[in-house]
């Protein structure tokens, strides 16, 4: 009995792995976030949605839009964070902050950030000298800023407001407020693993990161709460203002809303991340709420992915225009000394 068992057990463990068990977890919130929006939108009037965009005023869209600019301008000091942290302390400001926002730009709008953001990082931070173990690094060091401002954020909301995430999740206010205690004390037992010594991340000997110490982590956790509060804002100043819902109903339901479509791996996490935050906000009109996760979306994604895409193409077309006045300069030179260029 024990050997069939345990061949059993060998033939899991060789066939299912982590990465087939994600795949799964993806499907499922997908399947599940599709089959809510279309019970909740099949009720829904187009016009009404309509008539809600066009009475939403401008100066609420300009104020998200501000919001909007200020999470992708924090967003710009992950990527500086994670550079000095790996020791690359000769890349400038300026080169991180347009990989930053390029990479996440692009990556939060075609999904599976990590390889898509990761591309878009490696073709920029290459000429900087930076090979594929770098921006692995980078990518590792800044989704760990990421976690941590999540774990705080939705910790501390889950115990002030556990109500929001129990529509959502559909556990009870005090499992999520349990929850909640939970990752807060993980990320004080994570501070204080930290103290004693420097901490070291190795996969393999020529992959190890240096992990910040418990002063600079604290400002990773302050970068990842400017980061989710700017943009829960932005979600905030959109969205109806009758009923009148606190900042931190709405904040609780973004960041978990935000979570699902993560996890879920959809470009833009588009239906989960709907889905999610018009269960959680049940008390507006669906319509109205509708509106306001339109105009988000366009101010959220839509309008930097354009903003990256042209960024990139005309960076590609000033590289090839210089590489091209190179070749021309080497080409003039050897015939002014009489070299025969190579066949």
């Amino acid at each position: 009995m024990r050997r069939p068992l345990a061949k059993a057990v060998d033939f899991v463990r060789a066939r299912v792995t982590w990465h087939f068990v994600g795949i799964v977890l993806s499907c499922g919130i997908i399947a599940v976030a599709g089959y809510t929006l279309f019970h909740l939108l099949r009720d829904v009037e187009v016009a009404k949605v309509t008539a809600a965009l066009r009475d939403t005023p401008p100066h609420q869209i300009a104020i998200a839009a501000l919001f909007v600019a200020l999470a992708y301008l924090t967003l710009t000091f992950y990527d500086l964070f994670a550079l000095r942290t790996i020791g690359k302390l000769d890349v400038p400001y300026r080169v991180a902050a347009f990989a930053s926002f390029t990479s996440y730009s692009i990556g939060h709008n075609i999904g599976a950030t990590v390889f898509t953001g990761g591309a878009v990082r490696f073709r920029i931070y290459s000429a900087w000298g930076l090979d594929v173990i770098d921006v692995t690094k980078i990518a590792f060091v800044t989704g760990l800023t990421f976690w941590l401002g999540n774990a705080f954020v939705l910790g501390g909301g889950m115990i002030y407001e556990p109500a929001v995430a129990s529509v959502i999740d559909q556990l009870p206010a005090w499992a999520n407020r349990l929850l909640g205690f939970t990752g807060l004390a993980a990320i004080i037992a994570y501070l204080i693993w930290l103290l004693p010594r420097k901490r070291v991340v190795s996969i393999t000997s020529g992959w190890v990161v240096t992990l910040p110490n418990a002063q600079l982590t604290l400002v990773q956790i302050g970068l990842g709460i400017l980061d989710l509060g700017c943009s829960a804002l932005a979600m905030y100043v959109l969205v109806p203002d009758d009923p009148h819902l606190d900042f931190i109903n709405v904040m609780v339901a973004f960041v978990l809303a935000t979570l699902l479509g993560f996890a879920s791996h959809a470009p833009g996490g588009v239906g989960v991340f709907d889905a999610a935050m018009l269960v959680g906000l049940h008390q507006y009109a669906k319509e109205e709420l509708l509106a306001a996760l339109l105009l988000f979306r366009l101010l959220y994604y839509i309008v930097p992915f354009a903003t990256a895409l042209v960024f990139l193409g005309c960076r590609e077309l000033w590289m090839s225009a210089r590489a091209a006045a190179a070749r021309k300069r080497i080409d003039h030179r050897n015939l002014r000394d009489g070299v025969t260029p190579p066949q």
